[in-house]
């Protein structure tokens, strides 16, 4: 089968198409045959080998033990290996291998089936693809880590984004009244999206205007703290996904003072994909509620581009690579 795959930590250049053995799914695994996979900030890392520590903790110190990057994907059961009961060949599924070595962007990768859902039926498998790591992150940022209720005023900084757009949606679903912060084009699109008003982060800081919010959810942390601090209301949350080392470090030695303080609280998400989770995200999408923006779909052998954009930034939602066409 066909693989995109690098055998030297650096930039995309370091991507090769090749040949390599088809697996064979293992007890608890389902072979899938790959028809799409997106791509995530967490594909340019691990092919960086950044963060330094991942590489201590088993990921290759020199240089990297699991060749093939891809995350999120969608695709149909080819086969299932003993034990698996959840799924047979022939179904239509999606999930994220992010926390078990990835191996998306191949023709077809074994994947343990508790990392797989059945796939919303009214999607085609590009935005299926599109959704796993992103929009699950939007859901647990916002659900679990902000407890957003109705009525809250919750603002996303970064909202044009993978993870921004399906924020937006996620927040607009559970009531809340939606300000999306991203550059001027793509206002009107997060409009569409459910933001009741939007402000171009270009043109204007958002923490420095008199609006306070119950929740601001930071994309890749693009303020100093403090800033987000001063834009919360009295006892209002900040939930960073992403961000630098230093950021996150930071927000782990202000929260206490500040919860100490007024009940402001600053959190960090890591998301780890849950079949549960995957199956509230295909809920939302069945009842219209979400819906994957994707700006461009790349074939699998222009993987190396489709990464060096996504790392340029200001992608309009999910760059996706499409590796078999067709169902």
């Amino acid at each position: 089968m066909k693989a995109m795959v690098y055998t030297q930590y650096g930039s995309p250049d370091q991507l090769r198409l090749v040949d390599v053995p088809k697996p064979t799914p293992k007890a608890g695994e389902v072979l899938v045959k790959v028809h799409a996979a997106a791509a995530n900030s967490s594909d340019i890392r691990t092919l960086r080998g950044q963060p330094f520590i991942m590489r201590l903790a088993g990921s290759g110190l020199l240089k990297p033990k699991r060749p093939i990057l891809g995350g999120d994907i969608a695709g149909r059961v080819e086969a299932v290996g003993s034990g698996v009961m959840a799924f047979k060949p022939g179904d239509a599924v999606y999930g994220d291998l992010s926390d078990r070595g990835m191996g998306g962007f191949a023709e077809y990768t074994a994947a343990p089936q508790e990392v797989l859902a059945p796939m919303p039926a009214r999607l085609s498998f590009e935005e299926a693809a599109a959704l796993p790591l992103a929009a699950v992150t939007a859901l647990q940022a916002l659900r679990d880590k902000a407890a957003v209720r109705a009525g809250e005023r919750v603002a996303i900084n970064g909202a044009s984004g993978g993870v921004g757009t399906f924020a937006v949606q996620i927040a607009y679903a559970l009531g809340a009244e939606v300000t999306a912060i991203a550059g001027a084009s793509k206002l009107e699109m997060l409009r569409a999206l459910g933001a009741a008003q939007g402000i171009d982060y270009a043109a204007e800081d958002f923490t420095t205007r008199a609006d306070q919010y119950d929740v601001i959810l930071g994309v890749n942390g693009y303020h100093p703290l403090a800033h987000y601090a001063r834009a919360l209301k009295s006892g209002g949350r900040y939930v960073m996904v992403g961000g630098s080392d230093a950021q996150i470090f930071e927000a782990m030695l202000r929260a206490p003072l500040m919860r100490k303080r007024d009940g402001r609280t600053l959190g960090y998400l890591y998301a780890r994909t849950t079949t549960a989770d995957l199956r509230e995200v295909a809920a939302l999408v069945e009842r219209g509620a979400v819906k994957p923006i994707i700006e461009r779909c790349y074939p699998l052998a222009e993987l190396a581009e489709a990464l060096r954009a996504l790392e340029a930034g200001h992608a309009r939602g999910k760059l996706v690579i499409t590796i078999h066409s067709g169902d």
